[in-house]
Parts: structure tokens; sequence; C-alpha cells
């Protein structure tokens, strides 16, 4: 009987893919090393015994510093008399797209976790089959595809769950004017403003929720577009129906838009700050910095618009040196009819005015 079991072995040497009996490295080799070095009864791997895995979800929503919960689970047809060692691994595709991250690899009772993901993600582990993965003090950056794999013996199979962040997307434009970013460019500035590239799927959301803007911007994959609500001349003609234009994938390096911006809840406040006096852009620093404070980036005065409804008629400073002001209740005297985040621009740095300031929570 022995003798049979090397030989089945050896012919699936010769038929597979050499990558698939081989011991890959560390973490993969958690289940694999046992297997081949004989620490597994191979015997049961080969009695029509299926594994399966599944999602209860596609996509799971959440905030910035929230927590999610990422589903998945695995079952055999037919069911097992008795439980199996099996490898979960979780990994992570970004949105813009690149290389797969590890996240947590997990054989028994060990597991490990893996670089930004180090300490914040878990197994939930509610039932035998359950290994969905928890997350914690979630980041702008955590959005994207999450692959969950589980590994038996030769059997691997896996499923995907999409996280994607709430939150509001803004689009932002450089100090001497529209068109003058490109993709690496639309990045920095995002970054720089406590924000990220929005997705697609981020940039409709905010379209429905009335996000009307005629000029083109990046988004985290490489392609440009931007939102029409209320159609006109410029931006594609009175003759379409509103939603978003498509300029599709542009060239990273040489072409130049403006970007779509995504900030998510925040854990501080932002606040108008204004002394005796209003203050040039210098002034405007150094006064949030005596009131223990931060100059408020961009994303933090619309993250606070849109999370705790933040509203002031009065404009400020922001650290960009731009000049804004958020408005939840449009009334006269304070813009357009609608709710949103006013902007001036980027007027002189000499120019007197008060700022928002930013106090990260304690």
């Amino acid at each position: 009987m022995f003798c049979l079991q090397v030989l089945v072995l050896w012919c699936l040497q010769l038929m597979l893919p050499k990558w698939t009996l081989a011991a890959p490295t560390i973490p993969n080799s958690f289940f694999y090393q046992q297997y081949l070095n004989g620490k597994v009864n191979k015997s049961s791997y080969y009695n029509n015994v299926n594994l399966h895995v599944d999602s209860a979800l596609s996509s799971v929503f959440a905030l910035r510093g929230g927590n999610a919960t990422l589903p998945c689970r695995f079952w055999y047809e037919p069911e097992l008399n008795s439980p199996r060692e099996v490898r979960i691994k979780w990994s992570w595709f970004p949105v813009a797209g690149g290389p797969q991250t590890d996240v947590l690899a997990a054989v028994g009772s060990r597991s490990r976790t893996f670089r930004k993901f180090r300490g914040r993600v878990r197994l939930r582990l509610d039932f035998a089959d359950d290994v969905s993965l928890e997350m914690t003090e979630l980041r702008l950056n955590d959005t994207g595809r999450y692959v969950c794999e589980v590994v038996d013996g030769l059997e691997d199979k896996r499923t995907t769950v999409d996280l994607e962040l709430r939150g509001v997307v803004f689009p932002y434009q450089h100090p001497l004017g529209r068109y003058y970013l490109s993709f690496l460019e639309a990045q920095q500035v995002c970054e720089q403003q406590d924000a990220t590239l929005a997705t697609f799927s981020q940039l409709f959301h905010s379209w429905e929720d009335g996000l009307n803007w005629c000029n083109a911007g990046w988004l985290a994959d490489g392609t440009v577009h931007y939102p029409i609500s209320q159609p006109r001349a410029p931006c594609g003609g009175p003759g379409l129906a509103p939603g978003i234009r498509n300029y599709g994938r542009r060239q990273l390096t040489h072409h130049r838009y403006d970007a779509f911006c995504f900030s998510s809840s925040m854990r501080g406040q932002v606040y108008y700050f204004q002394p005796s006096h209003k203050m040039n852009l210098t002034e405007a620093r150094q006064a949030c910095e005596e009131d223990k404070a931060q100059i408020a980036k961009v994303g933090q005065l619309y993250a606070a618009w849109k999370f705790k409804g933040l509203d002031h008629c009065n404009a400020g400073w922001l650290a960009d040196g731009s000049v804004r002001y958020p408005i939840t209740r449009p009334r006269r005297n304070c813009g357009p009819s609608e709710p949103g985040v006013r902007s001036f621009g980027f007027p002189p740095p000499q120019e007197k005015r008060g700022v928002f300031c930013y106090k990260a929570e304690e």
C-alpha cells in the first residue's frame, strides 16, 4: 500500500506544474513543508472530498479609523467525520494595481501578520470553519481587493472581498491652475492633504450625492474622469445625460490633469480660529501652533464638513496655501445654494484671513 501511495505522488509530480508541489518560501511554507515532509496523512487527500470557500459579501464598507470584518468560510462536500488542519492565507491587491501583498497566514493555532497590516488583523474564528478577517484602525490606503485562500493538501480554493471606505471626494487643482498634475504628482498632492486618490467607485458614489465638476482628474487606477450632474455646453454638451465622463487610461508621466482626492472620517477636530485680527499665511500657521494645533489640510476640512457638520461662513487659510470655508446650511452671503466647501483659490500669502486649525484627538 505504501508503495502505491509513493507511485501516485510520483505520477502527480509529472502531471502537474512544478510549482504545485514545490515548497514555497515563508509564509507559504506553513502547510506544504508539513505535507512534503510526511507529517500529514497523505492518503486522506485522495478520497473525493471537495473543498469549498465562499464569502457572504462581495464588498464591505467602512470608515477610516474604524473596524471591518471581511467574511470568509470553508466547508467540505461530503462533510468530514473529523476536522483537518488547513492553511489559511489572506492577501491584498491595491486599487491602483500592483503586486499582491500578504496580510495574514495561519495554520492551526499559529498565525502571522505582515507589513502594514501587522497588529491590525486577525482571524475571527467564531465557528469551526470561520476564517473571516477582522481589521482594526482602518487606513485610507487599506481600500482594495482581499483574497481569502484555503489550502488543504493539494487543494487550493479562494474567494475575494472588496473593502471600500466611505468618505468624501473632492477635486484638487495645482496652485497655478488646472491640468498641471501628472499621475504621480496627483498621488502626492492628495497624500499631502490627508487624502488619497479616489477610486472610480468612490467618485461614482460622490456623483450620486451631487458632485458636479467639469475639469477632468486622475483616479487611483490611472484613468481620468469627471462627474457631471448638470450637463452644460463646456462639459460634454447639454444633450448628454448626467454621468461620469471618461477619458480612459492616460499616460502617467506625460499627460496632466487635476486630481480627485478621497478623505474619510478622522479622529480630531477642525475649527475656525481668528485671534484679535486676521493673519497672513505665516501668521496663520503660527497661530494654530500657539493654540497647540496645526493648520488644517484640505482633506481634513472636507472630512470635518462631511462627517462632523462643520459650518462656517468665514474663509480661512489651509496648509496648502488655499483659502476655503465649509457650508452645511446654505444661506445668504455664504455662496451657492448647495452645501459644500467653497474655495477662494490660492491668494497671495500676504492676504489677511482667519485660519482653520486641526487638533488631533489625544
